[in-house]
């Protein structure tokens, strides 16, 4: 394992650059969303995601896997947004132990009416910051960094499924 002396300082001030502007990309489109939907960027997370599953509708295990959260964290957050009006959860038919996470209808209004606004935000914070080539880089780069942790992830699964870990 690399020592943190052994990283040029470079790569540390682009590590750094890419935090924070994740840090604060996120908690402005945060504020829009609250601003103009009434909801967060989690609320927003899982309405999308639930907006573009087969029937608008996912186990929660599902959601948190193509989330990245924890599953803690989904059902701390789908409770709260069921509370709200935003979801539903319906037992599973097939299997009585588990819950489909469903759309509801004023969860798919509160997405339908932030989206304008929240691309909008997006392409102004974001895209309209960047050129054609830098757009390209960024995306092979980040495909990269992706691949490789999802890999990783798949492998720590698929061994803990085994009973290996």
């Amino acid at each position: 394992m690399s020592s943190v002396s052994e990283i040029p300082q470079a790569d540390w001030a682009l590590w750094r650059t890419m935090r924070g502007m994740n840090e604060h990309l996120g908690r402005e489109l945060d504020r829009q969303l609250q601003r103009d939907a009434g909801i967060s960027q989690a609320d927003h997370s899982i309405l999308i995601t639930l907006f573009d599953a087969p029937d608008r509708r996912m186990r929660t295990g599902e959601l948190g896997e193509l989330l990245a959260w924890e599953k803690s964290r989904v059902s701390h957050q789908v409770a709260r947004m069921e509370a709200r009006g935003l979801v539903k959860r319906v037992v599973c038919e097939s299997d009585g132990r588990g819950t489909w996470v469903t759309l509801a209808t004023d969860g798919k209004r509160a997405l339908l009416g932030a989206m304008r606004e929240h691309a909008g935000a997006i392409r102004e914070l974001f895209f309209d910051e960047l050129d054609d080539d830098e757009k390209q880089v960024m995306l092979r780069a980040m495909t990269r960094v992706l691949d490789k942790l999802t890999a990783a992830c798949e492998s720590e699964a698929a061994a803990q499924a085994s009973g290996v870990a």
